[in-house]
């Protein structure tokens, strides 16, 4: 069987991660590890919860300073020994046949770089949802019944339009993972970076419509919070305008086209426009239209 490390960058509520750490230790493909890395989150629960778990495959490890996300993430990474590695969320749900689909598909397609599997979007309550996002995402997503495999520029093309991925969810090839990496500079596209500077490095991603994982959107995320008050939205404008630059100097100008529009960024923050309304929250309206118009 084919090991996965399954890396688990941790800071949040607690009992969405003892759901989601229960998933990873029921799954049906046996050969895995779960490595906790706690972000320093003020409560002494997960330590205690992990200490009693006896399972040799499961580690917890409790950082010293709290590095943030995109530290934790690139932490995570230097730690991954396995052939095959995820980024679970701490608040999300591996279905127990994911590690099975993801090593699967990596054997029908060994020059893959990253696996995407299919992924329902649940609320804070687990139940099964699609907010305007998701739903432009289904319809954009490149569809068929069988696993198909996207590269280079068109892979670039298809995610800057839409942004189809759900991060958590992706199965990564360790090497490819560890050599590239996650751009420092980011919080909130990291993932996308990766992806597209692993398109750019002619590598390319399994996409199987087999589900496999539940995918948590809810208000309380971090990139939620930044949305409303448009970080997220500063970065992503500053990340997509090099992003444009970088595909128009290699001659990738379907991708750097998409990367100028990118329209699903915008027709997200018209949404939350909407929302910062009805919640009476105007005071953010200004620099989210200035994202939607810009």
């Amino acid at each position: 069987m084919t090991a996965v490390d399954v890396m688990f960058p941790y800071y949040g509520d607690v009992e969405l991660m003892k759901q989601a750490a229960r998933s990873v230790m029921g799954q049906q493909h046996q050969d895995w590890r779960l490595v906790v890395i706690d972000d320093g989150y003020p409560d002494p629960e997960p330590a205690r919860w992990f200490a009693e778990i006896t399972d040799p495959r499961v580690s917890y490890q409790r950082n010293a300073v709290n590095l943030g996300a995109n530290g934790n993430y690139r932490k995570a990474v230097e730690l991954v020994e396995a052939p095959i590695a995820v980024m679970m969320g701490a608040d999300d749900i591996m279905l127990p046949n994911y590690l099975t689909a993801v090593v699967e598909s990596f054997e029908a397609f060994p020059q893959a770089s990253a696996v995407q599997p299919g992924v329902q979007v649940i609320d804070e309550l687990s139940r099964a949802t699609t907010p305007l996002g998701d739903l432009v995402k289904k319809a954009v997503l490149p569809r068929g019944n069988e696993r198909r495999l996207l590269s280079g520029e068109d892979l670039a093309t298809s995610l800057l339009r839409a942004g189809w991925h759900y991060f958590p969810s992706i199965a990564w090839k360790s090497e490819t993972l560890k050599r590239i990496g996650f751009r420092s500079e980011f919080d909130v596209v990291q993932d996308l970076a990766l992806l597209l500077d692993i398109a750019a490095d002619s590598g390319s991603m399994v996409l199987t419509p087999e589900l496999a994982f539940l995918y948590r959107r809810h208000s309380g995320s971090d990139s939620s919070v930044r949305a409303f008050d448009g970080r997220r939205f500063d970065e992503e404008r500053r990340f997509f305008e090099g992003e444009a630059v970088r595909f128009r100097q290699v001659g990738w100008d379907r991708a750097s086209r998409a990367a100028r529009f990118h329209l699903t960024s915008r027709l997200n923050a018209a949404a939350l426009i909407a929302r910062s309304a009805a919640g009476g929250k105007f005071g953010y309206i200004p620099k989210l239209a200035k994202h939607v118009v810009g």
